[in-house]
């Protein structure tokens, strides 16, 4: 099977060639100087041109914040590329994995939210990955939107990285603990895509939306406490509520994903993120 990637540097893209070449599947990744996402139709003429039995999307704007005064930038990464890519991909029959998230709702109640829930994003960045999910879907071609959530690794700009960073200069740390989700690692994500990807090479795929993320659900506070668990010389966790923390984008306060279905059709159970926490936290140690 081969594949083709957009994102190369991002940290869901960086997994997938590590799981990629444990897998044996011949992988092609563009970083931005292939394949620019601001220019939606240089994208699309990579899909033209692919011979790839899949083709997956790991490349978006993820900076929520500075989206908010971004917007044409984040518009065309998250939402034009992908519906550019996924026209040429449903006119050559190639199914197309686009990942997504969890900012494409409001973040209300307290429910786990399901695939047919209504969207309702909050800010620029939900709506343009919004944006991007009906491009995808728009043409009718084999797709899988893969919605995700608060994503880690030991690699790139993640809440792991920042509590640890953070957590070397100072003796306490104020971290929102009425914002709740799954933390989602990285590598679980790839090997999720890389089954998506190989039940549609053996003929087996469903198109739809998917979510998939970590248990159990937890909030900020929970996840850095986690992190800081049994280390020496730890800060001491400061739960404080949302307000106390203002951004220039609202997060959802309700991130938790109900991750049933991608387990009856594809069989993916959802990762404990400690597993993978722990995993990250060895390999960081190994780098230093």
């Amino acid at each position: 099977m081969r594949i083709l990637v957009f994102g190369k540097t991002g940290q869901v893209a960086r997994e997938l060639a590590r799981a990629a070449d444990a897998r044996g599947i011949e992988a092609t990744f563009l970083d931005r100087a292939a394949a620019d996402l601001t220019k939606p139709l240089a994208c699309a003429g990579h899909v033209s041109r692919s011979d790839a039995d899949v083709i997956i999307n790991a490349a978006a704007y993820t900076a929520v914040d500075r989206a908010e005064d971004d917007r044409a930038t984040a518009r065309e990464v998250n939402a034009a590329a992908p519906t550019a890519m996924a026209r040429l991909a449903a006119e050559k029959g190639i199914p197309l994995l686009h990942v997504s998230t969890d900012y494409v709702f409001d973040g209300s109640g307290t429910q786990p939210w399901r695939e047919d829930a209504r969207p309702g994003p909050q800010g620029v960045y939900g709506r343009t990955k919004l944006g991007g999910e009906t491009g995808v879907a728009a043409f009718g071609g084999p797709h899988v939107i893969l919605r995700t959530s608060w994503v880690f690794s030991s690699h790139g700009n993640n809440f792991v990285r920042t509590m640890l960073r953070l957590g070397a200069e100072r003796d306490t740390l104020n971290v929102v603990d009425d914002q709740r989700g799954g933390p989602t690692p990285a590598a679980a994500i790839a090997d999720a895509l890389l089954t998506i990807a190989t039940a549609f090479h053996r003929g087996r795929g469903v198109s739809g939306i998917f979510h998939f993320s970590g248990k159990p659900a937890v909030s900020w506070a929970d996840f850095a406490e986690e992190i800081f668990k049994g280390r020496a010389g730890a800060p001491t966790i400061n739960r404080i509520p949302t307000n106390q923390y203002p951004t220039p984008a609202r997060r959802p306060a309700n991130s938790v994903l109900d991750c049933s279905k991608i387990f009856e059709t594809y069989g993916i159970e959802q990762p404990d993120w400690r597993v993978g926490l722990r995993a990250v936290l060895a390999e960081l140690e190994a780098q230093e």
